[in-house]
């Protein structure tokens, strides 16, 4: 049996990483291959806690925020992520440890954050989704009613600026152009990446 792919989308809220996650979901079903789609922060007790915050329904000092993110995290690997790896099923997941690394560093030191997540396993491919704050904003204003903690332009600009500096933090990671063409452009370029990932296996 071949090892099962674990790849990981990344960028700020509005980037695209979700409707990519799921073009690539479908393209491996298309295949005929065993996959799940899973996201981060999870649908857990310790998800629906960061849920409340981030609408700002909650208030909480941002250590204890990124502190739920990681335990969130290991509570997801441990019964989720890794035991379908196990079972030769693809794992794609909308957000990772780079998600807590550069929305994390916004309040925290980033040091800190990289040493509490890291015991956790690194992906086979990493996918940052490449997209302008002002870009983000309109895009999440078009699909949802409001905005969450993160969700200004200004913010999500500094946060694709991290994102960039954290290019290189794990191998196999991709920058991807995510404005300026359509989904299904971006997604070609992405299955391309992984095309070629596999043959080299």
């Amino acid at each position: 049996m071949k090892k099962a792919l674990f790849i990981v989308f990344e960028g700020p809220d509005g980037s695209g990483q979700t409707t990519q996650s799921e073009l690539l979901t479908k393209w491996f079903e298309r295949r005929g291959e065993r996959v799940l789609l899973t996201k981060e922060p999870t649908n857990s007790l310790i998800g629906g806690i960061i849920r409340t915050a981030l609408k700002g329904e909650w208030r909480i000092d941002m250590k204890t925020f990124q502190l739920l993110f990681t335990a969130d995290r290991a509570h997801h690997l441990k019964t989720e992520i890794e035991p379908l790896l196990r079972r030769g099923i693809h794992v794609i997941s909308d957000r990772y440890i780079l998600s807590t690394l550069a929305y994390g560093s916004l309040e925290e030191d980033l040091e800190w954050l990289k040493s509490i997540n890291s015991k956790f396993p690194v992906p086979d491919l990493t996918f940052i989704l490449n997209v302008p704050g002002k870009i983000c904003t309109k895009r999440i204003a078009k699909t949802r009613f409001g905005f969450e903690f993160f969700e200004t332009a200004q913010k999500l600009e500094r946060v694709r600026n991290n994102y960039l500096k954290l290019k290189n933090y794990f191998p196999n990671t991709f920058v991807i152009k995510g404005y300026g063409r359509g989904p299904r452009k971006i997604h070609k370029e992405i299955v391309k990446i992984v095309e070629e990932y596999l043959k080299k296996r």
